[in-house]
């Protein structure tokens, strides 16, 4: 699906949210009050659409642990947020849900001393699960979010298991 028709399907809340989110400005002040982690670590979004999230982290004093890597709480950070994107995006505008991780594993393959790009590519599945549930229904969905090196290579993924609840 290209980008343009993914824009199509968005509804009016949902494409607000996409707008404040690709806003450098808009996101840095929505992470101060909810994630101030994401604005200590100098987190981004690179993409966000109805497919995907493609968030970075970069790798500088206040992401490094004493092992001269990315610390991987931060690496977990920066993959959480890319699958907690879309899954707000898929959330917007169609109506109340409650959403909690409940599941939560990762792999560490190479040692992250560069700029790592986060990427969860499920936005469809996940738009999926969200319009199917009923009223008072629970759906799970293990999302991936595989980081990778300014050279391709894959430095770690994270398989993060969300809960949603649509509300009645």
């Amino acid at each position: 699906m290209n980008n343009s028709i993914s824009k199509m399907e968005l509804n009016s809340e949902a494409k607000s949210y996409l707008s404040k989110m690709r806003n450098p400005f808009i996101f840095w002040w929505a992470m101060l009050f909810k994630l101030p982690s994401v604005i200590f670590w100098k987190v981004k979004v690179k993409s966000l659409d109805l497919e995907k999230c493609e968030i970075t982290i970069p790798y500088f004093w206040r992401s490094q642990n004493p092992f001269q890597s990315i610390y991987f709480a931060a690496l977990a950070g920066a993959a959480e947020l890319s699958t907690g994107l879309l899954c707000q995006l898929s959330l917007a505008g169609k109506g109340k849900y409650s959403m909690l991780v409940v599941d939560f594993k990762a792999e560490f393959q190479k040692k992250a001393n560069q700029k790592i790009t986060f990427t969860c590519n499920q936005g469809i599945e996940l738009n999926s699960l969200i319009t199917s549930l009923k009223p008072l229904e629970t759906g799970k969905i293990t999302l991936v979010s595989r980081g990778v090196n300014p050279k391709g290579e894959t430095v770690a993924q994270f398989f993060i298991t969300w809960s949603f609840k649509r509300k009645s």
